[in-house]
């Protein structure tokens, strides 16, 4: 995490606590999952947290059972089972009135395409379950594959010449289910990324989170680079930071500049987009698209709130 990012965040209510991702961890320099675990861990700040992780770079970065990177007790699931077996657990911390909360963290290939059906059910359920999606638009521990998550245009292993389909509005799908809480949370905002994350954790009920994590690796970025891509992707419209609670009232959090020029550096940042200018045409028009629809929906903007 940058040193600018780690500056603006607030203070934790305690130093005692153990980091929840711990030094010795296998994931990739620059890894935006371990960016916002960083920043989760500031949420959690002491509260006691059970982790369910399905397939994915987080389950396979933690270490060697019997070893493990992590500063909380994690289940590590098969790929479409995280929210079925955080919805037992959750039950059972339940029964025996614990005030445990239940996260499941996982990759958007585990949200957006194979858990999509226990995420759906839990949610419709309204199960107690805080549900964290780091989404790095790829299949990134089985090799850069596409998900439902790639943008359009995107070159994947499965999809060298670029994406057709454009990316599917995971947040949209969830908050349809009118649970308590869903947000997306910005790396380059981490103020109002933890204060989301506290609200999340405090909540009851089926609750979401949505996180645009860079992966240098499937992204061909630097490595260094990764705060300023969520910046430059927040600033041009691209990935909208916003709250729906109830499932009725949408709230944007961060007003976008909708620029052109930050579109095009963004996607000239990363080389796996092929043609950056032509894709930036296309994506502008969805850009606007999809912010008509935020407008016509959302309440009076919130405050705005610094960058990191």
């Amino acid at each position: 995490m940058s040193e600018s990012v780690l500056a603006s965040l607030p203070a934790e209510r305690s130093s005692s606590h153990a980091p929840l991702l711990r030094p010795g961890n296998a994931n990739c320099g620059g890894c935006g999952m371990s960016t916002a675990f960083q920043l989760f861990g500031r949420a959690v700040d002491g509260r006691p947290v059970l982790l369910v992780i399905p397939a994915s770079c987080a389950a396979v970065s933690i270490g060697p059972f019997p070893y493990t990177a992590l500063g909380a007790p994690a289940v590590l699931t098969t790929f479409g089972a995280a929210a079925a077996v955080a919805t037992g657990l959750s039950r059972v911390a339940r029964l025996n009135g614990e005030a445990t909360r239940v996260v499941c963290w996982a990759g958007d290939g585990g949200t957006y395409d194979i858990g999509m059906a226990s995420l759906s059910a839990a949610a419709e359920r309204d199960e107690d379950i805080l549900y964290v999606c780091y989404d790095n638009e790829i299949y990134g521990n089985t090799g850069g594959q596409r998900s439902s998550a790639t943008p359009a245009g995107a070159a994947t292993t499965n999809t060298p010449l670029g994406k057709v389909e454009q990316k599917k509005d995971i947040l949209g799908i969830v908050a349809a289910h009118r649970v308590p809480y869903a947000a997306s949370l910005s790396l380059a905002h981490p103020q109002d990324a933890i204060r989301k994350m506290r609200r999340a954790l405090d909540t009851r009920g089926f609750r979401f989170l949505h996180v645009l994590a860079p992966c240098p690796t499937g992204w061909k970025s630097e490595p260094a680079l990764g705060v300023e891509l969520v910046r430059l992707a927040v600033r041009s419209g691209l990935f909208p930071v916003l709250e729906v609670i109830e499932g009725r009232t949408l709230v944007v959090n961060v007003e976008p500049e909708l620029s052109q020029e930050a579109l095009e550096r963004y996607l000239s940042l990363q080389r796996r987009f092929l043609k950056s200018g032509v894709e930036a045409r296309a994506l502008r028009v969805s850009i606007e698209r999809r912010w008509q629809e935020l407008r016509s929906r959302s309440g009076p903007p919130a405050p705005a709130r610094g960058e990191g």
